[in-house]
């Protein structure tokens, strides 16, 4: 089982990730700008959600209940994650 520790650090840095591009892409584009901040605010409270699901797990005393909990966050924030990149790239066809 993944460390509490690593699962939130994992978190922070692919969050991170996606609002670096989003100011970059505002740097770039600034006449997107307000698709890029709704970009932004939809991540922030991702994160906060993904947070608040790492401290408070499902079946806190049960070791199985929290791996399967773990691993669904993990689940969760990739496929998240992604489409915020993708939200981003669809942004720049425009």
């Amino acid at each position: 089982m993944a460390k509490l520790r690593t699962l939130k650090k994992d978190i922070d840095y692919l969050i991170s990730e996606v609002l670096g591009d989003c100011y970059t892409f505002v740097y770039l584009y600034p006449d997107k700008k307000k698709e890029a901040i709704e970009i932004i605010n939809d991540a922030v409270e991702f994160r906060n959600k993904m947070f608040e699901r790492a401290n408070k797990p499902d079946g806190k005393y049960d070791k199985k209940l929290v791996k399967v909990n773990y691993k669904s966050i993990n689940q969760d924030l990739l496929t998240c994650v992604d489409g915020f990149f993708k939200r981003i790239s669809e942004l720049t066809k425009k």
